[in-house]
């Protein structure tokens, strides 16, 4: 049995085991399962099935451990989108001849439109891609949003071409990133996907509720092409984090443009969650409730900090409220490991700090300085920072050593906090790891209640059971 695997180690069937003897989890290949602990028998450890959430005993040669994707330019979700090349370079990296292998290139003759080449006995044929009305089509009865859908379609589908696409002409250097999410363990089945509900737009695409093999999960979706390459940093990122207050990855798939899975957060974004609630609904639990918030956000930060990842878009909108009132970090769409861009326009410029936005500087303690205008955000009840002032306005000011004064009745521990985190000099901010140890220090000095160990430090015999909703528990 592997020593390393501990519990909590995500791990990926190798095979079937679908007739198990009485204390055996039964499973197919490919689902994945959680180490809950170990057996006294070294080859045997007692896991949870991931989707169904049954535990049971299981052989660990039967397992692989699922790892994380590696982040690399070279992993693609088009890895047989070649670019700009003439016609006779893509016969000739289409060489040997072989029935059904095809690649896509840009138009040079046509700039805007695509030229899709299949090899058809020794032969090349090239299919002009016309790019009308935000969809690409060939022959002007089949549409599609993207061209994963378009070589999606012609894999399975002779349709207007000669022949279905059976083998893609990889360009050189390029890794196919369907091939490396399967063997990884990341990669989902879309026809056990449900989707339901939209509970989301955003710039890039929608969010839905979902159901994956009966877990009620949340599903992004992206359907333009470029953009979903994009996303699949977001995405590789995420399979290196395991935390609780990170929202957890379930898994990928790139069909239909790119579909992010990830575990459902029912309560919705942080900021939503205090704008419909409100002073008004503010009892003595709510408060004590949200030092816990903080808590959450900066422990699941502090792991950030360990792993050396800077989030970059830190803010009340992209932290999420679990059923159980958890609160966890989400969005790493602006999560990079190197600490220098060139997106500036796409910055957050409210919850960016100055370094980051003059010199592109980023950090975690440009992180540290976003975690101070969320705490903001948490004890003004998700107002808008600096509120009626443009984004020229913050820039200038806040580098000018402005600071948004404290929210009403914030107490003062908290926005001395919030003023350590807005700190000129990223070097005088403190690290996460600091500021989770203030927050428990303060946390240990208030009323006892707060110091119960109930999940979301709330002593049951203390405090009338409302929910934050209004309803009785």
């Amino acid at each position: 049995f592997p020593l390393h695997w501990d519990a909590g180690t995500q791990c990926v069937t190798k095979g079937d085991h679908r007739k198990p003897k009485p204390g055996e989890l039964a499973y197919n290949k490919g689902d994945i399962l959680t180490i809950v602990d170990r057996s006294t028998v070294l080859s045997w450890s007692y896991r949870q099935h991931n989707t169904t959430g049954e535990e049971g005993l299981i052989n660990s040669s039967n397992v692989r451990e699922r790892q994380a994707l590696r982040v690399h330019p070279s992993l693609s979700l088009m890895p047989w989108f070649h670019g700009k090349i003439s016609g006779p370079e893509a016969v000739c990296k289409m060489q040997p001849a072989e029935d059904g292998l095809f690649l896509v290139r840009e138009s040079i003759r046509h700039p805007g439109d695509y030229v899709l080449c299949v090899s058809v006995s020794g032969e090349v044929i090239h299919y002009r891609v016309i790019y009308q009305d935000n969809k690409l089509t060939i022959d002007k009865t089949q549409y599609f949003y993207n061209l994963i859908d378009m070589i999606e379609f012609y894999s399975k589908n002779k349709g207007s071409i000669a022949t279905t696409l059976l083998k893609p002409k990889q360009k050189h250097g390029m890794k196919s990133a369907e091939v490396e999410l399967s063997k990884t363990g990341w990669l989902l089945d879309i026809t056990k996907l449900q989707l339901g509900e939209n509970i989301g737009e955003g710039e890039f695409g929608a969010v839905y509720k979902g159901e994956y093999m009966g877990q009620k999960v949340a599903v992004k979706t992206i359907k333009c092409d470029v953009t979903a390459q994009a996303f699949l940093q977001e995405t590789t990122v995420m399979t290196k984090l395991q935390h609780k207050n990170l929202v957890r990855l379930l898994g990928v798939i790139p069909q239909k443009g790119l579909h992010i899975v990830t575990e459902l957060m029912t309560k919705g974004n942080l900021v939503n969650f205090l704008r419909t609630r409100g002073r008004s609904l503010v009892q003595f639990h709510t408060l004590q409730r949200q030092t816990y918030r903080r808590k959450y956000v900066c422990e699941g930060m502090e792991y950030l900090e360990n792993k050396k990842l800077v989030h970059r878009d830190l803010a009340a909108r992209n932290v999420l409220i679990s059923d159980d009132n958890m609160a966890k970090v989400s969005d790493f769409g602006l999560t990079r490991v190197d600490f220098k861009v060139s997106d500036n326009a796409k910055l957050p410029v409210k919850w960016t700090a100055p370094e980051a936005l003059k010199k592109e500087k980023f950090s975690t303690k440009s992180d540290v300085w976003s975690y101070g205008v969320l705490l903001w955000e948490i004890f003004s009840y998700g107002r808008q920072p600096y509120p009626k002032m443009s984004l020229s306005e913050v820039k200038e000011r806040v580098e000018g050593g402005y600071r948004m004064e404290a929210p009403v009745d914030c107490p003062p521990s908290v926005y001395s906090l919030m003023r350590i985190c807005w700190e000129i000099e990223p070097r005088r901010r403190p690290t996460f790891h600091k500021l989770r140890e203030k927050l428990e220090q303060e946390m240990g000095s208030q009323n006892p209640v707060l110091r119960s160990k109930h999940g979301d430090g709330i002593n049951r015999s203390a405090v009338p059971q409302k929910s934050e909703d209004g309803g009785q528990r």
